[in-house]
């Protein structure tokens, strides 16, 4: 799903940051409320059924987390760095640090998700059938377990349902993105297609909001809701089309043909007082690509860390020693990548500029986000001529 700003972290699992933005306590507490008049009765008292409204909200949106820690998770697997999960007023949001390069991995990741959320709904449903409940007498039960499990059944089926619908950007339309990218070999042209149907999905579910809403003044939040989340749909789904159009521009411009091939790059057996006053003292940069004897990039040294050594009587030590080597896949980028994927490259925007490298990982030059955008403004006269 789709969200964005800032946000608290609420924990982090497997490595992975999860945390909420402020609308989203809003919908936790509003939830809450909501399920509190619906589970009314449940274990026999009303502390017992506010307590049963708690933990279904709180297993509700761990559904959410898991759903996309299944998108997170597999993303990672792939090669591709994940800066966290975020929940928000209308689910959740994975976001990686830069997009998928094949249908493959676009189809792989988006798929995960939904994967997770139909394994949630199976064993809730196992669960209910070894105890001889169908899942319509468990959301009708009185029994706090029982009523439980056919909520959060009920709500993951649901997930399940909407998220496979075969419009972008929702799972179900990158899974499509992905088959007809693969079937047409061009990624634009799968976004396109993708993209309008999620339009078209928008539209329906606007009109599908105003309809409710106007029908049954009950409802009318209901109807509030599914207008402004189609809305939302629809602006991503429009803004994705839109970019294809950009994008169309860039079709074979690689990362080689806009870095700085002359990098100034640091040897591995470079003295930790050579570095600061050969590198850091006269070119003043705040960070210098290390390599070995091939070539190859080995990670990053920055100045505090000379200094520190400096400073600890160690000014032959080899910066090779000291190198960042732990952070290296970080500023990596294949020299061949093409440009247009680097417009949503997270690595790009934190860190100013990453390491263009070869197959063999030797250093090739260096590609920084002002490089980017210049070679983005060439290309909008062009377009708009």
């Amino acid at each position: 799903m789709l969200g964005s700003g800032s946000s608290i972290q609420l924990m982090r699992l497997f490595g992975i940051r999860i945390g909420a933005s402020p609308s989203w306590f809003v919908v936790l507490f509003i939830v809450i409320y909501l399920l509190s008049d619906r589970f009314q009765g449940t274990g026999g008292s009303n502390e017992a059924s506010y307590l049963v409204a708690v933990i279904a909200a709180v297993l509700f949106f761990g559904s959410i987390v898991l759903h996309e820690l299944g998108h997170a998770l597999t993303a990672r697997r792939l090669g591709i760095g994940v800066n966290g999960i975020d929940l928000w007023f209308f689910g959740g949001i994975m976001k990686m640090d830069h997009e998928t390069d094949s249908p493959s991995k676009e189809f792989k990741v988006a798929a995960a998700g939904p994967a997770v959320t139909a394994v949630i709904f199976g064993i809730c449903i196992g669960v209910l059938a070894a105890m001889g409940v169908t899942p319509r007498q468990a959301l009708k039960s009185q029994q706090p377990v029982e009523a439980l499990l056919g909520f959060v059944a009920l709500m993951n089926g649901l997930v399940f349902v909407f998220n496979m619908v075969p419009a972008f950007p929702l799972d179900g339309g990158r899974i499509a993105r992905a088959a007809v990218w693969a079937l047409t070999g061009d990624r634009n042209k799968a976004t396109r297609a993708a993209g309008r149907v999620g339009q078209g999905f928008a539209y329906l579910m606007i009109g599908f909001g105003v309809f409710i809403a106007v029908r049954d003044r009950a409802a009318l939040l209901d109807g509030v809701y599914f207008a402004v989340l189609g809305w939302l749909l629809g602006q991503a789904a429009r803004s994705a089309v839109v970019a294809t159009e950009f994008t169309e521009r860039l079709d074979g411009v690689t990362v080689a043909d806009i870095m700085d091939a002359e990098a100034v790059t640091m040897p591995a057996t470079t003295t930790t007082s050579q570095a600061q006053n050969e590198y850091f003292l006269r070119y003043r940069y705040d960070w210098f690509p290390v390599v070995d004897e091939h070539g190859r990039f080995l990670g990053m040294v920055r100045e505090p860390s000379i200094d520190s050594e400096i400073a600890a009587g160690r000014p032959a030590l080899a910066v090779g020693e000291i190198v960042e080597a732990a952070d290296a896949d970080g500023w990596r980028v294949p020299s061949d990548r093409a440009l247009e994927s680097l417009l949503g490259d997270e690595r790009l925007r934190t860190r100013g500029a990453l390491m263009a490298v070869d197959g063999d990982g030797v250093l090739r030059g260096v590609v920084t986000i002002d490089q980017v955008r210049r070679a983005l403004s060439s290309a909008l006269p062009q377009r708009l001529a």
